[in-house]
């Protein structure tokens, strides 16, 4: 029995939450994992909090609309159209992978653990869904090289929806065929169940994809309003036909993700953000209910499911779906080790439960435990171990420490060639086809096209970048290529280059909140560079010892130019003695020190340098 007040126990799991949140982010490990941790100190093992306590005969609801969102959300990622650029593995793995998977896993269940084969099928199809989730944090500790990565990546994205809709179909199944009704009964009923999910899903995608289209709902409301419908076709479809409802909201997802004209950016965001809010909340809560004393009392069977789960059902679904690939065997390998559950399996599994409870199975019971024994296990052992196999493999990817440079102008070609002689990897993007050319002659690895375009998010090789400097120069094109790449970059890594400096009215200035940090200092600009560059400035590398410090550094480039209020030289990176480049911005706190290497913009003769007019020298690009 829980030992807090309502107010009390909703105050203890934000802590939590929060909590969990920034430590899974600090230590780039998946929040789920922390999250169940925290739920079963809490729960279970303290005895502080007790959700059916605390929510009665409410929890049930709570957590049935919790789940219709997180599968709304995770169906509006599928896009059919996506599924022909994967390559065959994928479409492979999220296929034919996935009912190997469930095949056994399920007869592992039915022998282990005990269940009928009906309740063995239906768990199986709960935990063969991974996540990006509990994907991309693990991926971005392994650095696996650039196949494995997008393997692993685009099979969590695409199998969670429609692992999730397997695990609908199932539940419906084994709900229309439980108890003494003839077959053509439970065909009638599973039917109907189907059938009803299907109409009203449709309906409401294609409802409100038509009302977007036409822009009959306000900026304002369109998050709010598909929220609502959300719950208003779960709740309309579970009243015509039980256990419907999921299968509504799934169905409602896709369709809005595969209208052409349906701009949807703005809600998958808002739904992401309530995604994170609700699994976070419901995680600790499923996790406090767990009752240990019940799991450990299915002994070895759960233990030897998680074994078959991971050696014998994952490693046999990645060798069929690989057949006939480009994958080396290497690769294949490495796919086959990294399969952790996360979000969906966790959030169906504690619903199906507490459905099941109601029926009476006693078998429901185990369904949370088992699941979060099997994400528990497969999270940790593969977050552990996935590092050092990827090493071992040879199939591991160096530190993200190259550079994607917006812009192929004169001054990003002129960066690029700096960053490159430190031997930096480095990535050019322009949408102008002159400058990319010439960032082609110069060897420079380029895209050609608009960074923030569809086909970008698709096709723009992002493994091995860890930094992105926007200097394009046009400011607001920057700014807003900063804040598309700053979840991927994350906001210390996003630089940018202005292009003026002053004469803009504080009305006009793009708010500070939006934009990178400010490039070398405040004194330089994009015009002021190119201005340079084009006069003979040039990128010089220096390293710094006991004799020659950054103090006789600064002192030799101004010692020539005393007269003059022109800068000399212009410091731009040092890269440590670890090899780990260093930007210098207006907010930069490091000291180069003897063993740093300094590279610097050096204008060997600024009294010579022309005024331009309003003090900006023109960009030649």
């Amino acid at each position: 029995m829980s030992i807090l007040e309502p107010l009390a126990a909703f105050a203890l799991i934000s802590l939590l939450v929060i909590a969990a949140q920034i430590a899974a982010w600090q230590m780039r490990l998946p929040a789920i994992l922390l999250l169940l941790v925290a739920g079963l100190l809490v729960g279970p093992v303290a005895g502080i909090l007790s959700p059916d306590d605390l929510f009665g005969d409410l929890l049930f609801p709570l957590v049935s609309l919790a789940v219709a969102v997180i599968l709304f959300e995770g169906s509006m990622t599928l896009k059919f159209s996506e599924l022909q650029e994967i390559g065959s593995t994928v479409r492979n793995l999220v296929t034919i992978g996935a009912m190997v998977t469930w095949f056994i896993t399920s007869i592992a269940v039915h022998y282990f653990v005990g269940f009928d084969l009906k309740l063995a099928f239906l768990f199986g199809a709960v935990v063969v869904v991974t996540g990006p989730t509990v994907i991309v944090p693990m991926l971005r500790t392994v650095r696996p090289n650039l196949k494995v990565a997008n393997v692993l990546r685009w099979e969590g994205i695409i199998i969670d929806p429609l692992g999730a809709l397997l695990a609908v179909l199932m539940f419906n199944f084994y709900i229309s065929t439980t108890g003494t009704a003839a077959l053509s009964s439970m065909s009638m009923i599973f039917a109907k169940m189907f059938f009803i999910g299907a109409i009203l899903g449709l309906g409401a995608g294609f409802g409100l994809g038509q009302l977007l289209k036409r822009d009959w709902l306000p900026e304002h409301l369109r998050s709010v309003v598909t929220l609502l419908l959300v719950f208003v076709v779960f709740v309309a479809a579970d009243s015509i036909q039980h256990e419907s409802g999921l299968l509504a909201v799934t169905v409602f997802g896709v369709a809005m993700a595969n209208q052409k004209g349906v701009e949807i950016e703005d809600i998958i965001g808002f739904k992401e953000t309530l995604s994170i809010l609700l699994i976070s909340g419901l995680f600790v809560l499923l996790a406090a209910r767990v009752d240990l004393v019940t799991l450990t009392s299915v002994g070895y069977g759960a233990l030897l499911l998680l074994l078959v789960i991971m050696f014998v059902a994952r490693p046999v679904a990645v060798l069929i779906s690989a057949l006939g690939s480009s994958l080396t065997f290497k690769e294949r390998l490495m796919i086959s080790w990294i399969g952790p559950r996360g979000i969906v399996c966790a959030a169906v599994a504690a619903l199906f439960a507490l459905r099941l409870e109601e029926l009476g199975i006693p078998e429901a019971k185990l369904f949370v435990p088992l699941a979060f024994l099997i994400i528990i296990g497969t999270v940790v052992i593969q977050s552990i171990t996935s590092k050092p196999i990827a090493q071992l493999l040879g199939v591991r990817d160096p530190a993200p420490s190259g550079v994607l440079l917006i812009g192929a102008g004169i001054v990003p070609r002129t960066i690029a060639a700096a960053l490159q002689d430190a031997d930096l990897s480095v990535t050019l993007v322009d949408s102008n086809y002159d400058n990319v050319s010439a960032a082609r002659m110069k060897g420079f690895t380029t895209y050609y096209g608009n960074p923030v375009s569809e086909h970008a998010d698709i096709h723009l090789e992002l493994a091995g970048l860890g930094k992105l400097m926007a200097m394009s120069g046009r400011s607001d094109f920057d700014v807003l290529v900063g804040v598309n790449f700053k979840p991927v970059f994350g906001a210390g890594s996003i630089y940018e280059l202005p292009t003026t400096l002053g004469g803009v009215t504080e009305k006009h200035v793009i708010s500070h909140r939006f934009r990178g940090q400010h490039l070398f200092n405040e004194n330089v600009t994009y015009n002021k560079l190119a201005g340079w560059i084009s006069m003979g400035a040039e990128i010089k590398s220096t390293l710094l010892t006991e004799e020659f410090g950054l103090e006789a550094y600064s002192e030799r480039y101004q010692a020539s130019d005393e007269d003059s209020n022109h800068e000399v030289y212009v410091p731009l990176f040092a890269i440590d003695p670890n090899g780990r480049l260093r930007v210098f911005t207006t907010t930069s706190n490091f000291q180069p020190e003897e063993g740093w290497r300094m590279i610097s913009l050096i204008y060997p003769n600024p009294k010579a340098e022309p005024k331009p007019e309003n003090g900006h020298a023109k960009s030649p690009d």
